[in-house]
């Protein structure tokens, strides 16, 4: 199967590009149904974040992406080809093993994209659409990402793109302290905002909606108000942060207007697609700033660990390559095991025949025996293969096979 992906990020579309080409959930499902019906497609996966969108895409042959990504949109190719980047084979898996570790977002190293990219490939399998080259290149990626995680402390890794922005802020000299701040959105980027906002002093106020699951909880120090009533708190407030996943605007110029603000408030829009009307920016008194302000230049330490972290990429990488030159190999060695169970539950059929076992208990036990010998030479095979390569796994199954024939 061929691997390619097309997709769009934050260094080649602004914001008001990308979120054209963002997916809900219920739509990103819908999308890659459309996409997994499409003839010679094996599994696809999309991956929609606030500063990327990316379908990939597994299958016998190559395929018009542009074309196919703007057609789910229902945008024209030819007006937005220029923001698109396709990369196909080596290139599509070096890429993503990158990604999932950080190593492309807009702050170098963090988190969230690790989770994300979890998210997507859950998303996919929810949708039975992921396909077995891409299930296996996903979690491939994703272990590489963790030992990256778990062995290099990138310098920015725990920072989202809430916190970053706030504390660029604060170096920039805004001075949160006694500042009071409405928070829209209690998701994770909420979360943090709220967070990242009280440890400067602030006084945050958390915008809730109220679902049939019960009370929501917010976080411990942060005040609460009803999402319906965001726009009679505004008046009081000096920094609002919009941070949803709703394909909705939050605020909107009109209304925002209407609340005749008589001091400076400072608006941070984290969301894709946008949650405040750019119209807000020719209101008085209102400074809008969205995602694409903030961003970090790497360090020459950084840019250290970066290299680390493409030498322990490169390892895991080359397991699934190993996995996908061998991959025409599974059904011989699954034949293989079969046989070598055989053999293992006639050698030992005369001990367990004098066993004081019924019927039940001998079915089980064969059952178990011819299992766990299949599970051995499997992994005894895919050994050979890891440590000594693919054409050496090939040349040891041919000679069991020949065994196996003479016998």
């Amino acid at each position: 199967m061929k691997i390619q992906m097309i997709g769009m990020d934050h260094s080649r579309a602004p914001v008001e590009i990308r979120e054209r080409f963002s997916f809900t959930t219920a739509g990103a499902a819908t999308a890659m149904e459309a996409v997994c019906a499409l003839p010679g497609v094996e599994g696809c996966v999309l991956l929609s974040t606030c500063n990327r969108t990316e379908l990939w895409v597994s299958a016998s042959g190559p395929l018009d992406l542009p074309r196919l990504l703007c057609s789910l949109k229902g945008l024209d190719p030819g007006e937005y080809g220029g923001y698109l980047v396709c990369r196909a084979d080596g290139e599509a898996v070096e890429y993503l093993f990158a990604l999932a570790s950080g190593l492309r977002s807009m702050i170098l190293g963090e988190d969230q994209i690790l989770a994300q990219v979890k998210e997507a490939l859950s998303r996919a399998r929810e949708a039975q659409c992921c396909g077995s080259t891409l299930e296996v290149l996903f979690r491939h990626a994703v272990t590489g990402a963790k030992q990256v995680k778990s062995q290099l402390l990138l310098s920015t890794a725990n920072a989202s793109a809430a916190e970053l922005a706030i504390d660029r802020m604060g170096k920039e000299g805004y001075d949160f302290a006694g500042k009071r701040c409405l928070v829209i959105g209690n998701g994770e980027m909420g979360k943090r905002s709220a967070a990242a906002l009280m440890e400067k002093g602030a006084q945050v106020t958390v915008t809730v909606r109220q679902y049939r699951s019960g009370r929501v909880e917010v976080l411990p120090g942060c005040s609460r108000v009803d999402y319906g009533e965001r726009y009679r708190c505004l008046p009081q407030c000096d920094v609002v942060v919009s941070a949803t996943s709703s394909p909705n605007v939050t605020i909107r110029a009109e209304e925002l207007e209407a609340c005749g603000l008589d001091h400076d408030v400072l608006l941070l829009d984290f969301a894709v697609p946008r949650d405040v009307d750019p119209g807000v920016t020719r209101l008085p008194h209102v400074t809008l700033y969205n995602i694409d302000r903030f961003s970090v230049p790497p360090s020459q330490e950084l840019e250290r660990q970066v290299r680390e972290a493409e030498t322990l990429l490169r390892q895991e990488r080359e397991r699934f390559e190993a996995w996908e030159a061998c991959r025409d190999l599974i059904p011989r060695v699954e034949a293989l095991g079969t046989y070598l169970a055989g053999e293992v539950d006639f050698r030992v059929r005369d001990v367990v025949k004098e066993l004081p076992l019924s019927q039940e208990q001998d079915r089980v036990l064969t059952q178990a025996v011819e299992s766990a010998a299949g599970k051995v030479l499997k992994k005894l095979m895919f050994a050979v293969r890891d440590h000594a390569g693919p054409e050496a796994l090939r040349q040891c199954l041919s000679a069991m096979e020949q065994v196996t024939r003479d016998a």
